[in-house]
């Protein structure tokens, strides 16, 4: 990313409470960190949703044998879910 980019801009009265709060927390040290956090929850929350998005419409467009053996490895795979953290990729 390489970098910081200085900004200026005027946040509504709510953002700009919501931002003192991650200062606030501990969760950020100042403004830019605060605003750096925010996006990258966003960005985050956005990826998923893309992932989802691709995730039907792969299941959507595969033949019914195929479809099974995926169910099949679900359920293999299940068990092993709560030992996951897939954060953390």
């Amino acid at each position: 990313m390489g970098g910081r980019r200085k900004i200026s801009t005027t946040v509504s009265a709510s953002t700009f409470a919501y931002l003192q709060s991650l200062i606030d927390s501990g969760k950020a040290s100042n403004l830019a960190e605060a605003l750096d956090v925010s996006m990258g929850g966003l960005r985050k929350a956005e990826n998923r949703a893309r992932l989802a998005r691709a995730t039907a419409a792969y299941f959507e467009s595969i033949p019914q044998e195929v479809a099974e053996e995926e169910r099949r490895l679900e359920v293999a795979l299940d068990s092993n879910a709560d030992e996951m953290d897939s954060d953390a990729w």
